[in-house]
């Protein structure tokens, strides 16, 4: 499918990569994995023929249809959803609207309309509008939407459409970078099973590790300034990478301790009239072993870390009758429960059913129309927003300025001191607020959510923008936190790691699970199986047609 020869990308002095020679083929799925910065997006964009590599050359099969994943919503926005999605396959698009002003026209040219109709069966064009429809409701887009023009949804769902006018058009080789962000785990579930059934080849760069692993074929790790390729999917790429280095290891171990056996031969026999012959001929083979510095990897993890600065009362939060609209969405209806000491609790549900304005309201940010929320004795928070930058201050501020603001009694060089944890270097720390990366804005507003000592932690999408070395060593620091954590996520990964209690939000209210996610999803109630997702939505299709039928 897509051949890649002595491929080499850099900007200036910085070299991303050098040398890759790659064969990509149909019916593979290929996750592009590596540290922030390391060129992952930047290979996407080469392989996809969106950017030009320094040097090399990516060949691809004459006719191959690419689909990539556009972000740019606005020139949709007053045009019919369904219409977005079918506009993916630009040529069969083009070739159905010309096709019905040939029909439309008061002189018929019958030979223009034979080559039209030859593009609609070629690409299927009649079941065209049923394949657009299937993927939207997939993505979580409802039927009674597709009517809609595209600015009727939020920035979230646009992208959505968006996906599913990539989907929709059918690419010989399909290129999606960060195609999980906005979706929920209905939609991250849908879009699995429609990848694993894919024929063509997929590229994908995503920090969804259960992602990689149930969609991946291969693994294409950036580091060391170069592409490799592994077979299998995420877990078995983290291992055959952990098995190489320790061979590595081993061999350049081996061959230290021969090269200082043979000096201590040397330096004891040098000087012996009998042995200097041999002594020297050690000498020369030193002299000639060459061994080569491990490469340094490219990822970096941080060190977060969390404490308490006391403990919270045994009740630390109490949630009562609690109920908000926007107009006439109604988001939250009566949610009640409580909140012990400790525990670590996940909300879920899908995107606009109301969990981040939960959060918000639990700590101030928002009125409740009805219902409150009590803090317990001694629970103080830490919350983390999904919206980092606007938690972090005056945006001209400096990064070291950002988290002394948050603790002014402490030395300067206590403040780099975490800053440099959370891989800041002393550079860095002059860098403005609001020149920061999506990642490096997570990662200072959690130096300064761990400033504060709270008794709990209140997460809002915490693993958003991170890399996937950086969600480990959160997950990892948030275990260790003896407080109460209460946090919504989509990283099915990262739920799985932390919560010891999940609380769902559907459109029937909310349902209280006292036991883990893994737990949680063993009772049949979670749809981190795809394919109970897709039959789960087809007879949510079925009974709603035959509803309407009836009605």
């Amino acid at each position: 499918m897509l051949t890649i020869t002595d491929l080499s990308m850099g900007y200036g002095d910085q070299t991303l990569f050098a040398g890759a020679n790659l064969q990509l083929d149909r019916g593979n799925r290929y996750g592009i994995v590596g540290a922030n910065g390391s060129g992952k997006s930047t290979l996407l964009r080469i392989l996809s023929g969106e950017e030009g590599s320094s040097e090399g050359e990516v060949k691809r099969p004459r006719n191959v249809r690419i689909g990539v994943l556009g972000q740019d919503h606005f020139e949709f926005e007053d045009v019919r959803i369904l219409d977005v999605v079918m506009m993916g396959n630009a040529e069969l698009w083009d070739a159905m609207v010309e096709k019905e002003k040939v029909l439309a026209a008061e002189e018929f040219d019958d030979d223009r309309y034979a080559e039209l109709e030859d593009v609609v069966l070629r690409y299927d064009g009649y079941s065209l509008e049923h394949r657009a429809a299937e993927i939207l409701e997939g993505l979580g887009i409802p039927g009674h939407q597709h009517d809609m023009p595209l600015r009727v949804l939020s920035g979230g769902y646009k992208l959505r459409a968006l996906l599913a006018q990539t989907l929709a058009a059918e690419p010989d080789a399909l290129f999606l970078d960060e195609p999980t962000n906005h979706l929920d785990i209905l939609a991250i579930a849908w879009l699995e099973t429609f990848l694993t059934k894919f024929k063509g080849c997929a590229i994908v760069v995503s920090h969804d590790l259960r992602f990689l692993n149930r969609v991946c074929t291969h693994v294409l790790d950036i580091d060391y300034e170069r592409v490799t390729v592994y077979r299998g999917n995420y877990d078995a790429f983290t291992k055959q990478k952990r098995e190489e280095r320790t061979r590595m290891e081993a061999v350049i171990g081996k061959r230290e301790k021969e090269i200082e056996q043979h000096k201590a031969f040397i330096r004891r026999f040098k000087a012996k009239a009998s042995k200097a012959r041999q002594a020297n001929s050690r000498q020369k083979r030193v002299e000639k072993m060459v061994i080569e510095d491990l490469p340094r990897s490219s990822r970096r993890s941080p060190k977060f870390k969390f404490d308490q600065r006391r403990k919270s009362g045994k009740r630390a939060l109490t949630v009562k009758g609690v109920s908000k609209a926007y107009g006439d969405n109604h988001v939250l209806h009566d949610v009640t429960f409580e909140v012990d000491r400790g525990e670590r609790i996940a909300v879920i549900g899908p995107n606009g059913i109301g969990k981040s304005t939960l959060l918000k309201i639990l700590v101030g940010e928002l009125e409740a129309d009805a219902g409150e929320a009590e803090w317990g004795y001694e629970a103080d928070f830490g919350y983390f927003p999904q919206d980092h930058k606007d938690a972090l201050g005056d945006p001209t501020a400096c990064v070291r300025e950002a988290l002394w603001e948050v603790c002014p009694t402490a030395e300067m060089g206590a403040v780099v001191g975490r800053l440099a944890a959370v891989l800041f270097s002393r550079d860095d720390t002059d860098k403005k607020v609001e020149h920061l990366s999506g990642g490096e804005a997570a990662r200072l507003l959690f130096a300064r959510v761990a400033v504060i000592e709270a008794t709990v932690l209140v997460l809002d999408e915490p693993t958003n923008h991170l890399d996937i070395e950086s969600i480990s060593a959160l997950a990892q620091a948030l275990k260790k936190y003896e407080g109460t954590i209460i946090f919504v996520s989509h990283d099915r990964w990262f739920t799985d790691r932390l919560a010891t209690r999940i609380i769902e939000i559907d459109a029937d209210g909310v349902t209280d699970y006292p036991g883990t996610y893994r737990e949680y999803v063993r009772r049949g109630q979670d749809h981190l199986d795809a394919g109970a997702v897709v039959a789960k939505a087809k007879a949510e299709r079925k009974n709603a047609r035959k509803a309407k039928r009836n009605g």
